[in-house]
């Protein structure tokens, strides 16, 4: 935990100037400056003052959840292949099994498919970005195309398969993490 940004952010949704904030410990501008930039760490009871002038407590400032991450970068994202199936599955959001939604990016190469999914509550869907895809659902089985969705309940034994001679990649998306 980064305490300067931290305070920085509080003192700013309080719209405070670092000044005002300064008068309300007794402190100097200069010093509140530093700190906001991680240059010097306040003491114990320095912290405290500076908290109690943002209205808050060493309690709640370090308790505080840390902010959930919004976006992510390929670096972010957890890779496998499958060789024997022929296909490759990229965990695009680390660590998604704790959401209600798992997304993945799957790629399929030509004659590859999935594993065999056995019946599982929840629900999936997926988006075809490139080739298609034949989806199969107990003994039905439904061809899905570039720009095509998909979407079904998980109540029976489901896999895809990619019967083309091009790569097809899907985005898809099980609630709850199956993956």
């Amino acid at each position: 935990m980064k305490i300067g940004e931290k305070i920085r952010r509080l003192r700013v949704q309080n719209s405070l100037t670092q000044e005002e904030l300064a008068d309300r410990c007794e402190l100097t501008k200069g010093f509140i400056s530093q700190v906001e930039r991680d240059l010097t760490s306040p003491s114990i009871a320095t912290l405290m003052d500076i908290l109690e002038g943002l209205g808050t407590n060493l309690r709640d400032f370090f308790n505080e959840i840390e902010d959930e991450k919004i976006v992510f970068s390929k670096e972010d994202a957890f890779v496998t292949e499958n060789e024997d199936y022929k296909y490759t599955l990229k965990w695009i959001i680390p660590n998604a099994q704790k959401n209600i939604m798992e997304p993945i990016l799957i790629e399929l190469e030509p004659e590859g498919r999935t594993k065999e999914d056995s019946p599982h509550e929840g629900e999936e869907f997926g988006h075809v970005l490139r080739g298609s895809t034949i989806i199969h659902l107990g003994s039905e089985k439904y061809k899905v195309r570039k720009g095509e969705s998909f979407y079904y309940k998980a109540n029976s034994n489901h896999y895809l398969s990619n019967p083309g001679k091009t790569k097809a990649v899907i985005v898809w998306v099980s609630s709850p993490p199956s993956f």
